[in-house]
């Protein structure tokens, strides 16, 4: 069977509003306050906040306020990496982001699943996941959203204000709602 929080990691159906994920949330909400009200340029302390919060972070990554970030123990971010402004991580499912991924403001990454034709079952806070795979050396324009179970292949641009809807290889530069591959890079 598992918890709530077993189950939520493995991509089965889970209850979102179980108290344990509850709590979860609201230490994720304390720390991610912290990390916002840092001083600007306080990038030792912001490395500090997040290397005892996200499962791992590589060394010179940089993710700029306000950052939000759902769970933190489900996130795994490479060296050399950057996030801009207001970005969203939705960590319920596992995120991995590479090493020198760079990601323009208002970038969302978000792995929640809901129910589409069983309204009831969405009504009563089931949800599943599906992981977020990030290679290295990809960048994002500004309002990227990636959602659920999407794999970005290294050196991969995606242009601003896309909607990353499926996998994306190595090489290309992929633009639109839904993303689509325009040409290799």
């Amino acid at each position: 069977m598992g918890t709530n929080r077993e189950k939520m990691i493995n991509g089965e159906p889970y209850l979102s509003m179980d108290s344990e994920l509850e709590l979860d949330r609201q230490r994720a909400w304390r720390v991610m306050n912290s990390y916002n009200a840092l001083e600007p340029g306080d990038y030792e302390g912001m490395h500090a906040i997040l290397a005892d919060f996200v499962a791992e972070i590589g060394e010179n990554t940089v993710l700029l306020p306000r950052l939000q970030i759902e769970y933190g123990y489900n996130t795994r971010i490479g060296a050399n990496s950057f996030m801009n402004y207001d970005g969203i991580i939705l960590d319920c499912g596992p995120v991995t982001i590479g090493d020198h991924v760079m990601m323009g403001p208002r970038v969302q990454l978000l792995t929640a699943l809901h129910p589409v034709e069983d309204h009831d079952a969405r009504i009563a806070g089931w949800e599943t996941t599906a992981p977020i795979v990030i290679g290295d050396r990809v960048w994002f324009g500004g309002g990227v959203i990636v959602c659920p179970g999407v794999a970005i292949g290294d050196n991969t641009v995606v242009g601003a204000g896309s909607v990353v809807t499926r996998d994306l290889p190595d090489h290309v530069l992929a633009v639109g709602n839904p993303a689509r591959v325009v040409r290799k890079i």
